[in-house]
């Protein structure tokens, strides 16, 4: 018999993984459509839709784990269930964090505009800039692969002693635990530090774009626009990047320091608010995604008033 705090969680699960999977379906949609159509598809528009092939993924491995902590939970004390789901929600995640990285720093060297000759070296070739940093991550998800396999074999040894009703013995250390989440953590400040840079440099290459319309008295500035746009962007992505790492330490903290199941269920929540609302600013901050989903509503909105009338 399930708990209310489980029945909650489960809910607001389900609510998230559906929400998130179908706004990252819609972007792959609409671009895959457009890429059959025009037979190209810009380098944006590429990372954005494997980028959102990546959370479809994340989040459908994300929802089978929280049916199986709450519903099936005996399947914890398998060592291969647990590590099948532990290393694909580690790859997922993973991919789905240094493609939304990839766009940040595309967002910078297409907009920004420095005098370096360093920086229009590198801007010339950002495609291989990108296609070396997803390379480059190739290295660190495999310290995640390892960190994921110590994690999982810990998980089994807790649950097959709740299972006995025991207290945490020698063999099993919370302390080797908690430092081996923050050192698999520790790994996402790459992409963190990438992102953040990223948004730095925007923005003082939009202090040096305004200084100079200022002295040119320039009336229409589209680059000032594209700059907050894609600084709205990188911030958006940083912000719930760091509520994503943030719920994740502290659910293995209140779970074990604590030892609060509940309240660990509903801090994991937090977690998945980054897969399914930045795919959503994404949508609002892409003209083509926003006005093509406006134009779905629209005709959505339009069969349901003439599907009320027949009903009647």
């Amino acid at each position: 018999m399930l708990s209310g705090t489980e029945d909650i969680f489960l809910i607001v699960a389900l609510g998230e993984c559906i929400t998130g999977m179908l706004a990252n379906v819609f972007i792959v949609l609409v671009n895959c459509i457009d890429w059959v159509k025009s037979q190209k598809l810009s380098a944006a528009d590429c990372i954005v839709t494997c980028l959102a092939v990546s959370r479809i993924a994340l989040l459908w491995i994300t929802l089978y784990e929280s049916s199986v902590m709450v519903l099936w939970p005996h399947l914890y004390a398998i060592d291969k269930t647990l590590k099948f789901i532990a290393i694909f929600w580690t790859l997922s995640n993973h991919l789905s964090t240094w493609f939304a990285t990839c766009l940040s720093v595309f967002y910078f060297f297409k907009i920004a505009n420095f005098s370096s000759p360093c920086f229009a070296w590198l801007k010339w070739r950002v495609g291989r800039v990108l296609l070396l940093l997803l390379l480059g991550s190739l290295f660190l998800l495999a310290f995640n692969v390892g960190f994921t396999d110590t994690l999982s074999d810990f998980w089994v040894s807790v649950y097959k002693m709740c299972e006995r009703n025991s207290t945490w013995s020698p063999d099993v250390s919370k302390t080797l635990y908690l430092n081996t989440l923050i050192a698999y953590n520790f790994t996402y400040l790459i992409p963190f530090l990438l992102s953040l840079t990223s948004l730095l440099l925007l923005f003082l290459s939009l202090m040096r774009h305004t200084r100079n319309v200022k002295l040119n008295s320039i009336s229409r500035d589209f680059s000032t626009e594209a700059h907050k746009r894609a600084m709205k962007m990188v911030m958006s992505f940083l912000l719930l990047f760091i509520l994503h790492v943030s719920s994740i330490l502290l659910t293995g903290w209140i779970f074990l320091t604590l030892e609060k199941y509940k309240a660990s269920l509903l801090v994991a929540l937090a977690s998945t608010v980054f897969p399914s609302a930045h795919s959503f600013i994404l949508i609002l901050g892409n003209n083509k995604l926003r006005q093509t989903g406006l134009g779905l509503l629209w005709r959505l909105s339009c069969h349901l008033k003439r599907a009320k009338p027949l009903a009647s």
